[in-house]
């Protein structure tokens, strides 16, 4: 929908919102000139509901790589997107009904009210409560506690958005906070909260028409919980770390030797050469002192200037 639009699609919808007749053309249109509408309409409000709706989201969920852009959407932030800019699209193609010289603008204004009753459409339609309030008798139930019946509501909003908690059932983690923030008690234990939930549940149930057709029919629309996949799978180790190791000192070796054969050929003492440049090439990274003490011994010291001069033929 998003790179299959014309320009055309797009100033045609311009005009006819200038001429006041967006809605009635989306209302006489058929088929093909409808999806062209829908597409004009939807290239035009995509960029406001990302940045005005969907990344302000994305940033209170925590969700900083998908509020970077559409390509770094999760898939199920991905379809709220979507989910909300179609939402726009089937508003402004209803209420366009008078003149609209500044089309973005008028589409910034209808945002909030488009995408809040659409959303309380699609909650309708699986059965969760559109407006979650808590019923008198399961106040009655759980004893009146502020926080129980808080979190009475807060699963009865939870049964019907179309978010999951990744491999858990309930988002346990965001309840937790929202504990601590009714009772003003540090946050409880995972057992404590699995409790209550269990509790508040066990309330619900006395209810079982009430708790099928509002808890477990829309909960079952939510897609199963899964683990969590890695953010990007660790990368295929061609070659074992201790050849990698070995490689490393075998081009360290051979660079010292060349700077140990420039020196030697300037002039400089075998000794000071060597001690130098061994120091200097292999005693640069953490963990190297084992450098600083063989060249501070001078027996292991005349063994290591032999040997480079051996393997230099000098």
């Amino acid at each position: 929908m998003l790179d299959t639009t014309r320009p055309a699609d797009v100033a045609g919808v311009r005009r006819l919102a200038r001429d006041g007749l967006l809605a009635g053309s989306a209302a006489a249109a058929r088929p093909p000139a409808l999806a062209r509408l829908r597409g004009g309409v939807y290239s035009v409000a995509w960029p406001l509901v990302f940045t005005r709706i969907t990344k302000p989201l994305e940033h209170r969920r925590r969700h900083a790589d998908c509020a970077r852009g559409l390509e770094w959407l999760r898939p199920d932030c991905l379809d709220r997107f979507h989910d909300d800019v179609e939402a726009v699209v089937e508003h402004a193609l209803r209420r366009a009904t008078g003149p609209i010289d500044n089309l973005e603008g008028w589409l910034a204004t209808r945002l909030n009210p488009a995408t809040v009753d659409a959303h309380r459409r699609r909650r309708g339609e699986i059965g969760a409560l559109q407006r979650p309030r808590l019923p008198a008798w399961l106040r009655e139930e759980l004893g009146g506690d502020p926080w129980l019946c808080d979190l009475a509501v807060q699963i009865l909003v939870w049964v019907g958005v179309p978010a999951t908690a990744g491999a858990e059932l309930w988002p346990l983690d965001g309840w937790t906070a929202r504990r601590a923030e009714v009772t003003g008690e540090p946050p409880p234990g995972r057992d404590t909260l699995d409790h209550e939930v269990a509790r508040v549940l066990a309330a619900m149930r006395t209810r079982p028409q009430w708790h099928a057709e509002h808890v477990e029919r829309p909960l079952g629309h939510k897609q199963a919980p899964v683990a969590p996949m890695p953010a990007e799978l660790p990368a295929l180790e061609l070659v074992a770390s201790h050849e990698v190791a070995d490689a490393r000192l075998a081009g360290l070796a051979e660079r010292a030797l060349r700077a140990i054969e420039t020196r030697l050929d300037s002039g400089e003492t075998a000794m000071a050469a060597v001690s130098t440049v061994v120091r200097t090439v292999f005693g640069e990274h953490p963990g190297d002192d084992w450098v600083a003490t063989a060249l501070a011994d001078p027996q292991r010291l005349e063994g290591i200037v032999a040997t480079v001069l051996a393997v230099l033929d000098r």
